[in-house]
């Protein structure tokens, strides 16, 4: 199991819709089913992904990262040349860099609780405002 962490192009708010949202569920979903990737987990913010996930030992992480990350961004940007025209006119829609880490001592159970409260916090900070 891999805890996944990545953020978009300039941390634009490109999810503020929860349209928007669900549908790159949807985009993850169908590209982890194509790649033999379990996703076993996720949240989709503002600004960024989390997601838990697990695939074959005989695959690497890099290439299961590029795949999500990758045509994630293909699908979505070609879906929505408004979003692509207005924040990401360079055709990037997730920033290069990410966080993993592999469960290790941490059980899943923390590990998925720690993906909710995500977007608990961040329910509970925006009625604050």
């Amino acid at each position: 199991h891999y805890h996944l962490i990545w953020v978009t192009k300039y941390r634009h708010a490109t999810f503020s819709d929860e349209n928007l949202a669900n549908e790159m569920k949807e985009i993850l979903q169908q590209v982890a089913n194509d790649n033999q990737i379990t996703i076993e987990k996720i949240e989709i913010m503002l600004d960024y992904v989390h997601v838990l996930i697990s695939f074959a030992p005989s695959k690497a992480p890099a290439s299961a990262i590029k795949a999500l990350k990758g045509r994630s961004a293909f699908i979505f940007l070609q879906r929505h040349p408004e979003i692509r025209q207005s924040q990401y006119w360079g055709g990037h829609l997730w920033s290069s860099s990410y966080y993993m880490s592999t469960l290790g001592n941490m059980s899943k159970e923390v590990v998925e609780k720690y993906i909710n409260d995500q977007k608990y916090n961040a329910e509970q900070k925006e009625n604050a405002h």
